[in-house]
């Protein structure tokens, strides 16, 4: 019989990141890359006094009487591998993770066993790529002791261990640890500790054997963008600048290039009957490796909590350190009515097509959704909205009262059945703005914003609000976010109206020379921003006259009611309108 004992030991695990994909797209030459990395870590564990116990595929775990020599090994790898990469083809790249963990364990001839090993291993699972994490015990006996950065990495769910375990990540090159270290310019990271990854999520492949259920596969990936935007720790393309890239003919390096975007996640869904197959990977736009996949085959019931675990999955993945109630849905679940579902999400795409017709059938969508659950808050919220785009663009003949009314009561009785619902919000803070209800416009905006502050929508609107309410510098940061963010928003032909935006806020600073240089980048110069550079052109004694398009359009603003013109500028200064419906009425005299 095999003498047992117990020791305490430090348990280093590690494993190679995305193997299984390179194994399926070339084994022969993952299997050669494999010896290659394992020809420098094994002797290095060898060396610095280090036993290996257990080996599987590309997984290695080991074992060390010195904490400290372990912590060695591991930052020596590290920068050996890192080495390696940057002298090989690109697709020889291996990268890895190393989880350590120090604990009391039990021997068996030459095998290890216990909660120690367990520890080390999910440590190593929920590892970034060339990430070293370690745990408490074994961060007590190295600090102090390495030349290392020493980073509190905050806690994570370790399964079967811990929904809340305490981290620390190393840094093998003694610098700042950047938590994106596989992101396009890692010069400026690595001097900005605050930097937020943006995400694109793009449109998901539609492998369903027709195009009618597209809709859902939309709509189920437009559900994750509004999810991610819940992560104050991320950056988030809208929905609009990554379905966007769907319609080019443009190289995805050029889309990132473009919108400074770090990191990609991309996929494919197939719904069958009712069930939901769903492939998913986060790469690096920096360097194109993979950082996570997944599979998910579930029933389509299922799909909040496919969600739910993706965006969880990714963000520790990107971040390392969450706050997980962040991500708690059980509040946000539009229904448990599958039917329910399917209709809010064909209306939405309805009324993301801006025509009258598509408008009209996406009304009667969301009248749908919510009769077949009475209780679906967002399918009340989307009727409002959709009703709104109808008022805005003149889509209904008669009765724009009553239209109004019934998307005022379609948003209060979403209010009432879901008050976290961001859009509820957003559309109250529109609502408050344009009644010059500030304070009412302010707190829902906020409100709308602290629950996705990466949604560019959220970020308009409280930014607009601001500027009116006295935080000018904020409201200008928020409204450049979106511009950022969501240059061309859903039913936008340009970056006018994002930019227009911008330049108001400006002129409420009285910037001159950011206006000028805004006003320089629009396509058209709208009503609003004309007026602005009149009035700024007026106060230099520039000649504004000379303006084309002053002369284009003299003739049909002189009978124009100014002070209502003037009053969709929403400004939250009566002399400031006064002085503007002055100056507007003599130049158009």
């Amino acid at each position: 019989m095999t003498e047992t004992k117990r020791k305490l030991t430090t348990i280093l695990a590690t494993d190679c990141v995305g193997f299984s994909r390179s194994m399926e797209k070339d084994e022969d030459l993952t299997l050669q890359n494999l010896k290659e990395c394992r020809s420098l870590i094994d002797p290095m564990i060898k060396k610095l006094n280090g036993r290996i116990f257990y080996t599987a595929g590309d997984s290695v775990i080991a074992e060390f009487e010195s904490p400290v020599e372990c912590v060695s090994v591991a930052i020596d790898f590290q920068k050996a591998i890192s080495k390696r990469n940057k002298s090989i083809e690109k697709d020889s790249i291996l990268e890895w993770r190393i989880g350590i963990h120090l604990d009391d364990v039990i021997i068996e001839g030459d095998n290890v066993y216990g909660n120690g090993v367990n520890i080390a291993a999910r440590l190593e699972s929920v590892c970034a790529p060339k990430q070293i994490l370690i745990s408490p015990s074994v961060y007590d006996k190295v600090k102090g002791k390495i030349d290392i950065t020493l980073e509190d990495a905050g806690t994570k769910a370790l399964k079967n261990i811990s929904e809340a375990y305490q981290v620390y990540a190393i840094s093998p090159t003694g610098s700042q640890i950047i938590k994106t270290d596989a992101i396009k310019d890692k010069n400026i990271l690595e001097s900005n500790k605050n930097y937020k990854p943006k995400l694109a999520v793009l449109p998901f492949d539609n492998m369903n054997n027709n195009e009618e259920g597209g809709y859902l596969v939309d709509g189920i990936v437009e559900d994750l963008i509004s999810e991610f935007s819940r992560i104050h720790e991320l950056e988030v393309l809208s929905r609009q600048t990554s379905f966007a890239f769907r319609e080019t003919n443009k190289d995805i390096s050029e889309f990132c290039k473009k919108f400074g975007v770090d990191f990609i996640v991309s996929g494919s869904i197939r719904c069958s009957g009712k069930r939901v197959r769903i492939s998913i990977e986060l790469s690096d736009a920096f360097e194109g490796n993979a950082v996570w996949n997944e599979k998910y085959d579930r029933i389509l019931d299922d799909i909040f909590d496919v969600q739910d675990e993706i965006v969880r999955k990714i963000s520790i993945a990107l971040l390392g350190k969450i706050e997980l109630s962040s991500l708690d849905r059980a509040n946000r679940k539009p229904t448990q009515n599958l039917t329910s579902y399917e209709l809010l999400l064909k209306g939405k795409d309805l009324h993301h097509k801006f025509n009258k017709e598509a408008c009209m059938e996406a009304i009667e969508t969301f009248n749908s959704a919510i009769n077949s659950d009475k209780n679906n808050a967002q399918a009340y919220a989307w009727k409002a909205c959709a009703i709104g785009q109808g008022l805005a663009r003149n889509f209904f003949d008669s009765e724009r009262d009553d239209w109004w009314n019934k998307a005022v009561d379609s948003v209060e009785k979403a209010k009432q059945l879901n008050k976290n619902d961001f859009e509820v919000h957003r559309m109250l803070a529109e609502v408050a703005l344009s009644s010059h209800n500030f304070k009412a416009a302010e707190r829902r905006a906020k409100t709308c914003y602290e629950l996705v502050p990466s949604d560019p929508r959220a970020s308009s609107v409280y930014g607009e609000v601001l500027i009116r309410t006295g935080s000018i510098e904020k409201g200008i940061d928020l409204l450049e976010t979106a511009l950022d963010l969501d240059p061309v928003p859903m039913g936008q032909t340009n970056s006018d109206k994002r930019t227009s935006a911008v330049l108001f806020g400006y002129y409420m600073d009285r910037n001159r020379i950011k206006c000028l240089e805004l006003i320089s980048k629009l396509n058209t110069i709208d009503l609003r921003s004309w007026i602005v550079l009149a009035k700024i052109s007026n106060d230099e004694e520039i000649d504004y006259t000379d303006d084309d398009w002053y002369k284009d359009n003299k003739n049909r603003f002189k009978k124009i009611n100014w002070a209502m013109e003037v009053d969709r500028f929403h400004l939250n200064n009566d002399s400031a309108k006064e002085k503007l419906v002055e100056f507007a009425t003599e130049i158009f005299k």
